[in-house]
Order: structure tokens, then sequence, then C-alpha cells
């Protein structure tokens, strides 16, 4: 455990951005932003976010959008960049936790063993495994499904189920829950979550429960951990890496949670921004019990570009 000590000199070591050329822009190749709390809020853009990335792109950076969100596929996302008015984020930039979940399931040969996979989540999980041709169950077709709990009543499983894919999931209920620990207890399923986060942005106006509470209630009631394929696991990083050839040095993971994005950042080797436009405030930030610490910290990620000073008046 981190002493609230080495805690505070930690959190005193953090740099707010004041010169964005010289600290960042020019050590910096490669953009991997968050989209909840950096891009948007709910379905809101945030102000000034298009005219930043046009010139970022402008000066040459590339950019990727990595969201822990599992709601929607790659083509689901591109869909809401383009109603955004952000057309020019192509789907090529564009990473969710449920690509991620489909990924780990194609590089570890899932196909080849015949299994199918038990969703708890939403369409966008649906839509990336049917890329890949991974057969599923469960997902939104169980929305409405009640277990039989009167006397001598049981719930029969597929036995075919090889892994359970825990995404969020706006319609979880007592059946997906024990579908998904009867797989996992009673036939030795894996256990996959897209995401921890804890809080999520379904709206611009609070905060609403995330997929750590869908996955805190399968922990609960099978005593196992999940692999966890979204943000700070290395696999989306490891993913890009391969795929682009880039150099991590040069990299810099933008994000507005401590515990996801900025320890993706930090734990795979990439250098982190934390900006103030969603979960985190600088009171957290800043606080002598936080000890995940970013190299910098912006209210927003317009502070890449100073503003032009104000004409003086004639």
């Amino acid at each position: 455990m981190t002493s609230s000590k080495t805690a505070s000199s930690l959190a005193a070591n953090v740099i707010k951005l004041s010169d964005p050329e010289k600290e960042l822009l020019d050590q910096v190749d490669v953009f991997i932003f968050d989209c909840d709390g950096v891009i948007w809020r709910g379905d809101s853009l945030i102000d000034g976010i298009p005219e930043t990335l046009a010139k970022l792109r402008a000066a040459g950076k590339k950019m990727f959008f990595v969201t822990n969100n599992s709601t929607k596929s790659r083509a689901g996302y591109k869909k809401k960049f383009d109603g955004l008015g952000l057309n020019d984020v192509p789907a090529e930039e564009i990473f969710s936790s449920s690509f991620a979940a489909a990924a780990y399931l194609e590089q570890t040969k899932f196909k080849d063993t015949g299994k199918k996979v038990y969703i708890i989540g939403e369409v966008g999980i649906c839509e990336e495994l049917d890329l890949i041709d991974v057969p599923y169950i469960g997902g939104p077709a169980d929305s409405n499904k009640q277990p039989d709990m009167g006397s001598g009543g049981m719930l029969e499983v597929d036995e075919d189920v090889g892994a359970v894919v825990v995404g969020f999931d706006r319609n979880v209920n007592y059946y997906k829950i024990q579908y998904a620990q009867l797989c996992i207890n009673e036939h030795d399923a894996q256990f996959i979550a897209t995401n921890l986060d804890a809080v999520t942005h379904l709206t611009d106006a609070q905060e609403w429960a995330g997929n750590g509470s869908m996955v805190g209630a399968i922990k609960g009631c099978t005593g196992q951990e999940p692999l966890v394929v979204g943000k700070p696991s290395p696999l989306m990083i490891d993913y890009l890496e391969n795929k682009y050839g880039m150099d991590r040095s040069r990299i810099c993971m933008v994000g507005d949670r401590l515990d996801t994005d900025v320890l993706f950042g930090t734990d795979n080797g990439l250098k982190s921004l934390l900006v103030l436009s969603g979960v985190t405030s600088e009171e957290k930030l800043l606080s002598p019990e936080n000890s995940i610490t970013p190299d910098f910290y912006a209210d927003t990620i317009n502070d890449f570009f100073a503003a032009a000073p104000a004409p003086k008046e004639a």
C-alpha cells in the first residue's frame, strides 16, 4: 500500500500542461484518446474538440480512439463519431473493449475449440463476435428471461459454453447472472471482462454505474477474477504496436480516469495525460491518497494548443 507521504510526493510531481509544444507535441507522435469524458460526455461533444483534432492531424500526429465501453462495435462507434460531426475519424482509428474481447478470442484460437461464448452485454460484443465467426448465446436475447425459481426449479445451461464475456449491459438481470455463474462454476468456462470501470457517462448530467458493477456480480458468485481485455490491460496497446510498429516512448495516452486510462499509460510504457473534462477532478488527482499519477494534466485536450493572444486595442 502506498504511504500518504509517498502518494503526496507523487501528486506533487504532476505537471499541469503549460508549454504544450515543448512539453508534449514535440515529444509525441501518436495520441491514444479515451472517448467518454475526453471527446464527448454521453451524447454531447465537448466544445472545441473538432478543431483540436484537426490541428493535431495538420501537425502530422497519428491518433487512435480507445474506449472501454463495449456497448457498440467499431462500426457502431464510427456511426457515433459521424453523428457528432467527427466524420474524418476512420473506423481503423477506433478501438472498443468489445473489439478487444473478440481480438483476444481470435488470438487464442477460441473458434477452434468448437465452443460458444455466453454474453452479458449489448449488441457491440455480438457484432464483433459475428465478424470473427465465433458462436454465442445470451446478450440482448436474454434480457427479458426469468429463471424458474419454484420448488425444484433449475436453470439448464448449454454445456458447449467455453467462455463468458461480461460487458456493460443496461438490461442485466438475475437470469444472466445465474447463467454466467453456472457456466463458470459448473462447466469451467473462462471468465472474460471487457473492463472494470466503476462508473460511466450515459448522459452528461451525472455518473452512472459502469461495467464494474456487472463484473462484480459475477466475481461475487463465482469467487473468480476475470481476464480483463480493456484498459488498463496491455492487450490493445500490444495489438496497436504489432499492427503499426509504433515506438511506445513516443505515444501518449490521454484520458479522464486514473485507474484505467492513466494506468494504461504508466503500466505499458507510454506517456500519460489526464484531462479534467471527465470523471476525475483536480482535487482527486492531487490528493495525498492518490497513488496513480500521469506525466501531465490539462483541463481539456483543447489545451494542447495555446490560445491565440487577444488583439490589441487600437
